[in-house]
Protein backbone atom coordinates (compact mmCIF):
# COMPACT_ATOMS: atom_id res chain seq x y z
CA UNK A 1 0.00 0.00 0.00
CA UNK A 2 1.33 3.46 -1.07
CA UNK A 3 0.74 6.59 0.12
CA UNK A 4 -1.70 8.19 -1.92
CA UNK A 5 -0.38 11.38 -2.27
CA UNK A 6 2.61 9.42 -4.23
CA UNK A 7 0.01 7.79 -6.52
CA UNK A 8 -1.35 11.39 -7.15
CA UNK A 9 2.24 12.43 -7.90
CA UNK A 10 2.78 9.44 -10.37
CA UNK A 11 -0.67 10.01 -12.07
CA UNK A 12 0.00 13.82 -12.74
CA UNK A 13 3.55 12.85 -14.33
CA UNK A 14 2.21 10.71 -16.57
CA UNK A 15 -0.69 13.09 -17.45
CA UNK A 16 2.17 15.96 -18.00
CA UNK A 17 4.87 14.24 -19.83
CA UNK A 18 2.56 11.71 -21.98
CA UNK A 19 3.73 8.12 -22.05
CA UNK A 20 7.16 8.69 -20.21
CA UNK A 21 8.99 5.39 -19.35
CA UNK A 22 9.14 4.28 -16.06
CA UNK A 23 13.49 4.63 -15.54
CA UNK A 24 12.37 8.79 -16.62
CA UNK A 25 9.86 8.49 -14.18
CA UNK A 26 11.98 7.79 -11.37
CA UNK A 27 14.22 10.88 -10.23
CA UNK A 28 11.41 13.07 -11.02
CA UNK A 29 9.51 10.86 -8.21
CA UNK A 30 12.51 10.50 -6.18
CA UNK A 31 12.48 13.94 -5.91
CA UNK A 32 8.90 14.73 -5.09
CA UNK A 33 9.27 12.05 -2.26
CA UNK A 34 12.54 13.21 -0.89
CA UNK A 35 10.34 16.84 -0.67
CA UNK A 36 7.43 15.15 1.15
CA UNK A 37 9.54 12.43 3.34
CA UNK A 38 8.31 9.92 1.79
CA UNK A 39 9.40 6.63 0.26
CA UNK A 40 9.66 5.71 -2.83
CA UNK A 41 9.15 3.18 -5.03
CA UNK A 42 11.60 1.38 -7.18
CA UNK A 43 12.01 1.68 -11.07
CA UNK A 44 10.08 -1.92 -11.46
CA UNK A 45 7.64 -1.11 -8.65
CA UNK A 46 6.67 2.36 -10.48
CA UNK A 47 6.12 0.15 -13.46
CA UNK A 48 3.79 -2.29 -11.77
CA UNK A 49 2.26 0.79 -10.04
CA UNK A 50 1.36 2.83 -13.63
CA UNK A 51 -0.05 -1.20 -15.02
CA UNK A 52 -2.17 -0.74 -11.49
CA UNK A 53 -3.54 2.51 -12.57
CA UNK A 54 -4.77 1.71 -15.33
CA UNK A 55 -1.73 2.02 -17.59
CA UNK A 56 -2.06 5.82 -17.90
CA UNK A 57 -1.24 5.49 -21.78
CA UNK A 58 -2.40 8.45 -23.65
CA UNK A 59 -2.85 7.83 -27.56
CA UNK A 60 -3.25 10.58 -29.85
CA UNK A 61 -7.17 11.29 -31.35
CA UNK A 62 -8.33 12.26 -34.37
CA UNK A 63 -11.85 13.32 -35.72
CA UNK A 64 -13.46 11.99 -38.53
CA UNK A 65 -15.31 13.39 -41.64
CA UNK A 66 -18.58 12.01 -39.74
CA UNK A 67 -17.26 13.46 -36.47
CA UNK A 68 -16.50 10.50 -34.72
CA UNK A 69 -13.44 10.57 -32.54
CA UNK A 70 -10.93 7.87 -33.10
CA UNK A 71 -7.87 6.86 -32.25
CA UNK A 72 -4.81 7.73 -34.59
CA UNK A 73 -2.85 4.68 -35.66
CA UNK A 74 1.66 4.89 -36.66
CA UNK A 75 1.17 2.52 -39.94
CA UNK A 76 3.93 -0.22 -38.98
CA UNK A 77 6.37 -1.32 -41.73
CA UNK A 78 8.35 -4.15 -42.38
CA UNK A 79 11.67 -4.34 -41.00
CA UNK A 80 14.53 -6.32 -42.26
CA UNK A 81 15.03 -9.57 -40.08
CA UNK A 82 17.66 -9.84 -37.78
CA UNK A 83 19.45 -12.88 -39.50
CA UNK A 84 18.87 -12.25 -43.12
CA UNK A 85 21.51 -12.38 -44.95
CA UNK A 86 21.53 -11.81 -49.15
CA UNK A 87 22.44 -15.35 -50.64
CA UNK A 88 22.04 -14.87 -54.30
CA UNK A 89 22.27 -11.73 -57.41
CA UNK A 90 18.77 -10.17 -56.74
CA UNK A 91 17.97 -11.48 -53.40
CA UNK A 92 18.11 -8.14 -51.68
CA UNK A 93 19.02 -4.52 -53.35
CA UNK A 94 19.39 -1.67 -51.11
CA UNK A 95 18.84 1.61 -52.15
CA UNK A 96 19.97 5.09 -50.42
CA UNK A 97 20.31 8.80 -51.73
CA UNK A 98 23.16 11.50 -51.50
CA UNK A 99 22.31 14.88 -51.28
CA UNK A 100 24.79 17.70 -52.57
CA UNK A 101 24.48 21.48 -51.63
CA UNK A 102 25.59 24.74 -53.37
CA UNK A 103 24.21 28.05 -52.68
CA UNK A 104 21.22 26.91 -50.97
CA UNK A 105 20.65 24.48 -54.48
CA UNK A 106 20.44 20.94 -53.44
CA UNK A 107 20.73 17.83 -56.02
CA UNK A 108 20.71 14.19 -55.10
CA UNK A 109 22.56 11.19 -56.32
CA UNK A 110 20.25 7.65 -55.71
CA UNK A 111 22.19 5.26 -55.08
CA UNK A 112 21.54 0.95 -55.67
CA UNK A 113 23.88 -1.91 -54.69
CA UNK A 114 22.93 -5.50 -54.87
CA UNK A 115 23.83 -6.96 -51.46
CA UNK A 116 25.80 -10.10 -52.63
CA UNK A 117 27.38 -9.40 -55.55
CA UNK A 118 27.66 -5.92 -54.92
CA UNK A 119 27.30 -4.84 -58.35
CA UNK A 120 25.88 -0.86 -58.14
CA UNK A 121 23.67 1.79 -59.76
CA UNK A 122 23.75 5.39 -59.65
CA UNK A 123 21.76 8.29 -61.37
CA UNK A 124 21.88 12.43 -60.30
CA UNK A 125 18.42 14.10 -59.87
CA UNK A 126 17.19 17.07 -59.13
CA UNK A 127 14.70 15.26 -56.89
CA UNK A 128 14.10 12.67 -54.76
CA UNK A 129 10.35 12.40 -54.29
CA UNK A 130 8.52 8.98 -54.32
CA UNK A 131 7.96 8.87 -57.80
CA UNK A 132 11.48 9.99 -58.78
CA UNK A 133 12.48 6.56 -56.62
CA UNK A 134 10.02 4.68 -58.25
CA UNK A 135 10.89 5.22 -61.57
CA UNK A 136 14.84 4.79 -60.24
CA UNK A 137 13.86 1.33 -59.19
CA UNK A 138 12.25 0.59 -62.23
CA UNK A 139 14.97 1.18 -64.12
CA UNK A 140 17.69 -0.76 -62.08
CA UNK A 141 15.17 -3.90 -62.09
CA UNK A 142 15.11 -3.40 -65.74
CA UNK A 143 18.92 -2.82 -66.38
CA UNK A 144 19.49 -5.72 -63.79
CA UNK A 145 19.72 -9.21 -65.52
CA UNK A 146 18.17 -11.10 -62.10
CA UNK A 147 14.60 -10.39 -60.58
CA UNK A 148 14.60 -8.46 -57.46
CA UNK A 149 12.91 -10.19 -54.35
CA UNK A 150 13.46 -7.70 -51.61
CA UNK A 151 14.47 -4.32 -51.60
CA UNK A 152 16.40 -2.67 -48.11
CA UNK A 153 15.62 1.36 -47.40
CA UNK A 154 15.47 3.37 -44.90
CA UNK A 155 12.24 5.45 -43.83
CA UNK A 156 12.74 8.72 -45.82
CA UNK A 157 9.41 9.83 -47.51
CA UNK A 158 10.86 8.87 -50.55
CA UNK A 159 10.53 5.66 -50.13
CA UNK A 160 6.53 6.30 -49.65
CA UNK A 161 3.60 5.84 -51.73
CA UNK A 162 4.78 5.80 -55.81
CA UNK A 163 7.72 3.08 -54.30
CA UNK A 164 5.70 1.14 -52.39
CA UNK A 165 3.25 0.83 -55.50
CA UNK A 166 5.92 -0.15 -58.11
CA UNK A 167 6.98 -2.60 -54.96
CA UNK A 168 3.75 -4.13 -54.96
CA UNK A 169 3.49 -4.35 -58.93
CA UNK A 170 6.48 -5.96 -59.25
CA UNK A 171 6.37 -9.00 -56.00
CA UNK A 172 8.73 -7.21 -54.41
CA UNK A 173 9.27 -7.37 -50.32
CA UNK A 174 10.11 -4.12 -48.83
CA UNK A 175 12.54 -4.12 -45.52
CA UNK A 176 13.07 -0.99 -43.55
CA UNK A 177 15.64 -0.19 -41.24
CA UNK A 178 15.05 0.80 -37.76
CA UNK A 179 14.77 4.90 -36.82
CA UNK A 180 18.41 6.21 -36.62
CA UNK A 181 20.06 2.79 -37.62
CA UNK A 182 22.35 3.59 -40.77
CA UNK A 183 24.33 0.50 -39.84
CA UNK A 184 21.65 -1.83 -40.57
CA UNK A 185 22.19 -0.60 -44.66
CA UNK A 186 25.68 -0.83 -43.88
CA UNK A 187 26.74 -1.87 -47.51
CA UNK A 188 24.92 0.98 -49.54
CA UNK A 189 26.11 3.69 -46.64
CA UNK A 190 30.36 2.46 -47.30
CA UNK A 191 29.18 2.83 -51.27
CA UNK A 192 28.07 6.27 -50.73
CA UNK A 193 31.69 6.86 -49.28
CA UNK A 194 33.14 5.16 -52.00
CA UNK A 195 31.33 6.98 -54.96
CA UNK A 196 32.06 10.15 -53.10
CA UNK A 197 35.78 10.03 -52.16
CA UNK A 198 36.46 8.54 -56.21
CA UNK A 199 33.77 10.71 -58.35
CA UNK A 200 31.00 12.46 -57.26
CA UNK A 201 33.17 14.94 -54.98
CA UNK A 202 35.59 15.52 -58.14
CA UNK A 203 32.56 16.23 -60.63
CA UNK A 204 30.39 18.60 -57.95
CA UNK A 205 30.02 21.38 -60.17
CA UNK A 206 29.19 19.63 -63.07
CA UNK A 207 26.42 18.04 -61.17
CA UNK A 208 24.54 21.45 -60.49
CA UNK A 209 25.50 23.14 -63.80
CA UNK A 210 24.69 19.86 -66.30
CA UNK A 211 22.66 17.19 -65.12
CA UNK A 212 23.01 14.84 -67.92
CA UNK A 213 26.98 15.70 -68.14
CA UNK A 214 27.37 14.28 -64.90
CA UNK A 215 25.39 11.33 -65.37
CA UNK A 216 27.66 10.05 -68.26
CA UNK A 217 30.33 10.85 -65.87
CA UNK A 218 28.96 8.58 -63.37
CA UNK A 219 28.05 6.23 -65.66
CA UNK A 220 32.34 5.42 -67.18
CA UNK A 221 32.86 5.34 -63.20
CA UNK A 222 29.95 2.63 -62.46
CA UNK A 223 31.48 0.53 -65.66
CA UNK A 224 34.51 0.49 -64.12
CA UNK A 225 33.42 0.09 -60.97
CA UNK A 226 31.40 -3.07 -61.68
CA UNK A 227 33.70 -4.55 -64.40
CA UNK A 228 36.94 -3.56 -63.45
CA UNK A 229 37.40 -2.57 -59.52
CA UNK A 230 38.32 -5.87 -57.75
CA UNK A 231 35.70 -5.69 -54.42
CA UNK A 232 37.05 -6.30 -50.66
CA UNK A 233 33.99 -8.04 -50.31
CA UNK A 234 35.29 -10.72 -52.35
CA UNK A 235 39.19 -10.15 -50.68
CA UNK A 236 39.94 -8.22 -53.63
CA UNK A 237 40.16 -11.16 -56.11
CA UNK A 238 36.67 -10.36 -58.07
CA UNK A 239 34.50 -7.70 -59.85
CA UNK A 240 30.95 -7.39 -58.75
CA UNK A 241 30.27 -8.48 -62.22
CA UNK A 242 32.73 -11.76 -61.65
CA UNK A 243 31.03 -12.29 -58.61
CA UNK A 244 27.88 -12.41 -60.13
CA UNK A 245 28.28 -14.54 -63.11
CA UNK A 246 29.91 -16.96 -61.21
CA UNK A 247 26.98 -17.63 -58.73
CA UNK A 248 25.21 -20.88 -58.44
CA UNK A 249 21.68 -18.75 -57.90
CA UNK A 250 22.61 -16.60 -61.12
CA UNK A 251 19.05 -16.71 -63.24
CA UNK A 252 19.23 -15.06 -66.56
CA UNK A 253 16.73 -13.37 -67.95
CA UNK A 254 17.17 -14.88 -71.17
CA UNK A 255 15.57 -18.55 -71.93
CA UNK A 256 17.66 -21.33 -71.59
CA UNK A 257 18.22 -21.86 -75.13
CA UNK A 258 17.95 -18.95 -77.45
CA UNK A 259 17.70 -19.62 -80.81
CA UNK A 260 16.94 -15.45 -82.13
CA UNK A 261 19.00 -15.02 -85.55
CA UNK A 262 19.16 -18.49 -86.27
CA UNK A 263 19.13 -18.94 -89.72
CA UNK A 264 16.17 -21.71 -91.55
CA UNK A 265 18.02 -25.38 -91.33
CA UNK A 266 14.82 -27.56 -92.23
CA UNK A 267 14.71 -29.78 -95.23
CA UNK A 268 14.06 -28.57 -98.69
CA UNK A 269 12.40 -30.12 -101.18
CA UNK A 270 12.52 -29.41 -104.79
Amino acid sequence: MWDIRILDELRRIRERRKNLGKNKIYPLLKKYAEMTDLACPSIATIGRLISDLGGLRVCPQKITGMGKIVKVKRNKVLRKPKTFKALYPGHCIALDTIEKQRNGKRMYILVAEDLYSRTSFALGTTSHGSQTMAHFLYLVSSLFPYPIVHVLTDNGSEFKKYFNRLCGKKSITHFHTYPRTPKMNAHCERLNRTLQEECIDFQANILFDDVTKFNDILREYLDFYNTERVHHAWKNKQTPIQAMLQSNHYQSNLPLECKDGWGYTGPCFY
